[in-house]
């Protein structure tokens, strides 16, 4: 299988190459960075150095593709998110009709489900216009919280013995680890057995915030205690490092409000559970290694 997958060399991406190139396959990443060219084809793949937002790399990048691996960068600093995003798919809808790709796997978000729902409602649908391709087989990866979040929370933790977010210390959240996403986005492309649309729900762990802070702390031997951070605190501190307005609110701090409201709550049921299986525990010792860095 030929296939082209977007996302360069992040925490997906880098995982679904190595695998998809163990197993054989022939593999293009797309990566604004050409700096990474070299260690992509240290995986075995090809790079291919460019932007999404410019319709006609991607539509040379998708050429000969059996199969692609669609995503939107989490590039937070844009002016408008939804725009962007907006973009990006259109860029991959119009290459996938030129090329007459069958197959797709493309990295959504359980936020999709309750989209344009209040305070969700400039949440960004990136399944629709996949959607809307006629012959295309398209599997939406619906993930939760990646774990990998709060690695911005180091600093905090260090200085200031405090993990958090706007939401409360006995709250749950649905958690994903990206390996977990990686592992699911690979068994579909290795195959391409599936048909029509297909939605696949990827939760690796549930878990409040006080004992998110209390498996964090154990495993770097330092108390930590959550901190349900007030949203205007919260939306202050994520433009400070870099976030835009649109991004910040809508994508992070209006999500922390819609878990508080319960929005979420139906998929911690029975009927979604747990697919992954890194559990949280699992993560602390990652977030260790981490924390040794100095910062």
């Amino acid at each position: 299988m030929k296939a082209t997958v977007t996302g360069s060399l992040g925490n997906i991406s880098r995982v679904l190459i190595e695998r998809l190139v163990a197993s054989g396959h022939e593999i293009k990443v797309i990566s604004s960075d050409s700096g990474k060219a070299k260690e992509i084809e240290k995986l075995g793949a090809v790079p291919l150095t460019g932007s999404l937002t410019d319709a006609e790399f991607v539509s040379r990048s998708f050429e000969d593709a059996d199969a692609v691996y669609t995503m939107v960068p989490p590039d937070f600093s844009v002016p408008d998110y939804y725009d962007f995003a907006d973009q990006i798919h259109q860029n991959y809808v119009r290459a996938i009709e030129q090329h007459n790709i069958r197959y797709a796997v493309n990295l959504s978000s359980i936020g999709v489900a309750v989209a344009g729902i209040a305070p969700l409602s400039r949440y960004y649908n990136l399944e629709q216009r996949l959607n809307g391709v006629t012959g295309l087989n398209v599997v939406h990866l619906r993930p939760a919280m990646f774990y990998t979040n709060f690695y911005g929370g180091l600093g905090p933790a260090k200085h200031q013995g405090i993990i958090g977010h706007n939401v409360g210390g006995t709250v749950d959240l649905l958690m994903t680890h990206p390996a977990d996403i990686a592992d699911a986005a690979f068994s579909f492309l290795n195959s391409l057995s599936f048909s029509g649309q297909q939605i696949e729900y990827v939760i690796s762990d549930i878990r409040n915030g006080n004992g998110i802070a209390e498996m964090l702390g154990s495993a770097i031997d330092k108390p930590l205690n959550w901190v349900e951070f007030p949203d205007d605190a919260l939306l202050a501190g994520l433009l400070q490092n870099g976030f835009s307005q649109d991004a910040a609110e809508n994508l992070i701090v209006n999500a922390g409000k819609a878990i508080r409201e319960g929005l979420f709550d139906e998929f911690k049921k029975d009927q979604y559970g747990v697919s992954g299986s890194r559990k949280f525990p699992g993560f602390a010792k990652e977030f260790a290694m981490a924390y040794q860095f100095p910062g």
